[in-house]
């Protein structure tokens, strides 16, 4: 076995060409409404105990459907299996890039937001979703413990778990009764599960109080969604999978622009993409940018500026365009990654506002793909590095016309490949 470093830089198109929002519609909710002290102190009690229960709870529940349903051989797990997860430590997993980028990450999510609906906050939560995370890859399945796993999963499910926690808040109103009731009940179970369940155990999904119960303020919100057509293909060659059907949402949640110190994902981005194309992922992107801490720098009337910690999340998925070649377009993610970013506004230059952001983020843990390593079902790389984002706006008459220029680097460093000589088919994958 070899180690090699690999040297990726993943620009926004990330080697693929779109064509995208054909159709679209931008809904502004205001103005911000500050949550009720009632509220926060009914639905702010701490509940440790019920919290973990839920996440050991929702362990065993997995692992029984993955036993009797599915019948996985990996979940056929005895106290040796047990014993030997913890003898033999730690590898690296080679499951898809979908996998072990998002749907870890989502469970992640799960883990995290049952201690967020039992009076936690984001980072004492994190530890929710980090126990979680061990106690299944210690104990709940009979293949050694994933090292990317117990990284990806807790990090990647804090960001997943405030954007969805955050969400179902805007859901819930514990004034309404009836239809409209059990419609915000339902929608705020489907956004965040454990939230739902957690109303439901505590009989809180059907009393009916004098204040909405929201934990967090309407904030001001941007929502903009399109729809249209998507073709992947290589520059220069004649393969592809011909033209299918995508939708894209961008949300903006809270004011970029402002100068307290604020809470975490009091600000934050979310965009996602997903598309009906023949032979590709049905989720192709989703990004989160939310920030972690806040300082204002800067607060005049025409004039704003900050600079804060933001937590990042990436994933970009694709797969091979044509039954000519078994090439990938491209297939990236960032599930662990955090740095600094800076939010500039300059309003009335004219008949022009202004406004720009960069950030410069670390990446612990992310996936790219790489030809150092293909075996079963992964053809891509654990990674770590760095990474810049940049986007310039331009605004005309407030809404006449408006430009944005956005431009996303990544450089990314293997952390483990096989010598191309070797034959893959041959090799002990542990």
């Amino acid at each position: 076995m070899k180690h090699r470093l690999l040297t990726l830089i993943v620009c926004a198109i990330l080697s693929s060409a779109s064509m995208l929002a054909q159709l679209g519609y931008r809904h502004n909710v205001v103005p911000a409404v500050a949550p009720d002290s009632v509220d926060l102190e009914y639905y702010g009690k701490k509940k440790f105990w019920q919290g973990a229960a839920t996440v050991v709870g929702l362990n065993l529940g997995v692992w029984a459907f993955d036993r009797y349903v599915l019948e996985g051989d990996f979940a056929y797990i005895s106290m040796n299996s047990v014993e030997q997860n913890f003898k033999h430590g730690f590898i690296w997993d080679n499951d898809y890039l979908g996998t072990n980028m998002f749907f870890h990450p989502y469970h992640g999510n799960l883990y995290f937001n049952a201690g967020r609906s039992n009076g936690f906050n984001y980072w004492q939560s994190g530890l929710y979703a980090f126990g979680g995370s061990a106690m299944w890859e210690l104990f709940m399945e009979c293949e050694y413990p994933s090292t990317n796993d117990i990284i990806a999963t807790p990090i990647g499910g804090m960001a997943i778990g405030e954007v969805f926690y955050r969400a179902s808040d805007l859901i819930l109103d514990d004034r309404a009764t009836g239809g409209e009731r059990w419609g915000r009940e339902i929608g705020a179970f489907v956004v965040s599960p454990m939230r739902g369940l957690t109303r439901v155990i505590n009989g809180d999904a059907w009393r009916k109080r004098s204040t909405s119960g929201r934990q967090f303020d309407i904030p001001n919100m941007s929502i903009a969604v399109s729809a249209g057509a998507r073709n992947i293909k290589y520059k220069g060659d004649v393969f592809d999978k011909g033209i299918g059907l995508t939708s894209q949402i961008d949300i903006e949640y809270g004011d970029r622009f402002s100068v307290d110190n604020g809470r975490p994902y009091d600000f934050f981005t979310l965009r996602g993409d997903i598309s009906l194309m023949e032979g590709q992922p049905i989720l192709g992107q989703l990004n989160i940018k939310g920030r972690l801490l806040n300082r204002g720098l800067v607060e005049k009337e025409n004039t704003t500026l900050n600079i804060g910690m933001y937590q990042h999340y990436d994933f970009y998925d694709s797969d091979t365009i044509s039954e000519e070649t078994e090439r990938v377009p491209y297939k990236f993610a960032t599930p662990a990654s955090a740095g600094c970013g800076m939010q500039f506004q300059q309003l009335n230059v004219g008949n022009w506002d202004f406004s720009a952001e960069a950030h410069v983020n670390g990446i612990l843990m992310g996936g790219v793909l790489s030809d150092y390593y293909q075996l079963n079902d992964r053809n891509y790389n654990v990674a770590s590095g760095f990474g810049t984002k940049v986007n310039l706006n331009a605004l005309f008459k407030k809404n006449k016309f408006s430009a944005t220029l956005s431009h996303e680097y990544y450089r990314m460093f293997t952390w483990k490949g096989f010598d191309p000589d070797v034959d893959l088919t041959t090799l002990d994958e542990e």
